[in-house]
């Protein structure tokens, strides 16, 4: 059965950063014209940088080719430090807990938590550039501290989902030679406290390079610490300064490590470096989410996965928009819980996976009229295919068939959206992710065909 074709809604495109497909295709044709110039250009407009850059594309040694060689930034200026200024007080990071409770965390506010965390991490633990980081933390904002307190001191963090056994945690432990383990005591699922510390625990046991666990108490529940090991968070950072100055960082210096999802074979790691990996975070929330100065942006995934990486955290903050960041499950207590955040929070944007938009449609298709969802601009979904009944309930109750639906298709590797509609330009099919951003060189794509 043929399906409809979706045109963009016209009140939205009108606003939008893309706003047709000739502008598409102009910018997907300016980038194949001159491919080193169309990112110099936005690299020179998207990054503070402490030092310019002197090559835009160093090809001389492929595969291993260099981005914006020469240039230094660091990606907690970046997300951070640049909006000041301007956002000192607009909100960075909305908490939203398990149990409802919630925290509003200004630019400022997250400059000093940021920074404080940094030092802690410098001062008493002796991490320096270069060292590896692990993560492994519950959905809290300490989470996000954790990310840019390393990328600031040009640490490589190494998040592990909160939900891998000690096994997995101990093998990419390992793996990164990591000196330091940041965790917390454990966190809330629906209603309920669940521990973290005690599979650290069992993942640091025997011979291993970890020499400091860091822990934040979340549940406060009672764990076991091990003198000279393990440390408390919240006791330790309260008398740490909130001035760090940033870690000049090379372009291609690594900013973190990350597991694939293990979907389709072993997980494999990759390295994600610093420049190129933060100005495609910040080029597909403008272009893809088309996230404007005032918007509320909600990404519904793990920080563990490189969804959370790109837009939870970096991607959101590069670009000085808020995020919301929410610990728990979004069917608890009820089907309703998303779209009552959604009304609370005034969710512009609106980013999640087919199967959570499966079970809210099969626990509460009729869930969303129930709620004030008129704030939704954009609807995206992430993570595998989305089936057209999905797509259509999605489309039609929750954007109320007015919001353009973006379905993103990338991979860990790529770090950020490759494939997706424009929200302002594209007409969408269901359960189609459309075209290509303009991601790579006319020359790239010859050579590749080329060699095949």
């Amino acid at each position: 059965m043929s399906r409809p074709i979706y045109q963009p809604n016209p009140e939205f495109a009108t606003n939008a950063r893309i706003k047709s497909m000739d502008e598409y295709h102009a910018l997907v044709k300016k980038s194949h014209d001159d491919y080193e110039g169309f990112w110099a250009d936005y690299a020179k407009a998207k990054i503070d940088w402490f030092k310019p850059f002197d090559t835009v594309l160093d090809e001389s040694n492929t595969p291993f080719v260099k981005w914006f060689d020469g240039g230094q930034l660091n990606v907690a200026h970046q997300c951070i430090d640049r909006h000041l200024d301007t956002r000192k007080n607009k909100t960075a990071i909305l908490f939203e807990g398990d149990r409802g409770d919630v925290q509003t965390i200004s630019y400022w506010e997250l400059y000093k938590n940021v920074n404080r965390f940094a030092n802690l991490l410098k001062e008493d633990f002796g991490v320096q550039k270069g060292d590896r980081v692990i993560i492994y933390m519950p959905m809290i904002p300490e989470a996000s501290y954790a990310m840019l307190a390393c990328a600031r001191i040009g640490a490589i963090h190494s998040i592990v989902f909160g939900g891998f056994s000690a096994e997995a945690l101990r093998d990419r432990i390992l793996d990164a030679d990591a000196k330091v383990v940041i965790t917390a005591d454990g966190a809330y699922r629906k209603g309920k406290p669940y521990m973290l510390k005690p599979v650290v625990d069992e993942a640091v046991e025997g011979d291993s390079p970890v020499e400091k666990v860091l822990v934040v108490q979340r549940n406060h529940e009672e764990v076991t610490w091990k003198a000279g090991r393990d440390y408390s968070y919240n006791e330790m950072i309260e008398d740490k300064s909130t001035s760090c100055v940033s870690e000049p960082m090379e372009s291609e210096d690594p900013l973190f490590l990350l597991y694939t999802s293990g979907s389709t074979g072993k997980p494999k790691g990759v390295q994600h470096n610093t420049a190129g990996y933060i100005l495609w975070a910040q080029m597909t929330m403008e272009w893809v989410f088309d996230v404007k100065e005032n918007d509320t942006f909600w990404c519904t995934a793990d920080i563990g996965w490189i969804t959370g990486h790109t837009y939870i955290v970096y991607g959101p903050l590069a670009m000085g928009a808020t995020t919301l960041m929410f610990e728990g499950v979004i069917t608890y207590p009820d089907a309703g819980r998303p779209w009552a955040m959604v009304q609370k929070h005034r969710i512009n944007q609106f980013y999640t996976a087919p199967t959570a938009i499966r079970v809210l449609h099969k626990m509460g298709e009729d869930e969303p009229s129930k709620y004030d969802l008129s704030s939704l601009k954009v609807l995206g979904t992430v993570g595998e295919p989305i089936d057209p009944p999905a797509w259509e309930w999605y489309y039609e109750a929750v954007g109320q068939s007015k919001c353009a639906i973006v379905d993103t298709y990338w991979q860990t590797e790529t770090g950020g959206h490759i494939i997706s509609p424009l929200p302002g330009a594209t007409p969408i099919k269901p359960a189609c992710a459309t075209l290509p951003l303009p991601v790579l060189s006319q020359r790239y794509l010859t050579l590749r065909r080329a060699k095949k």
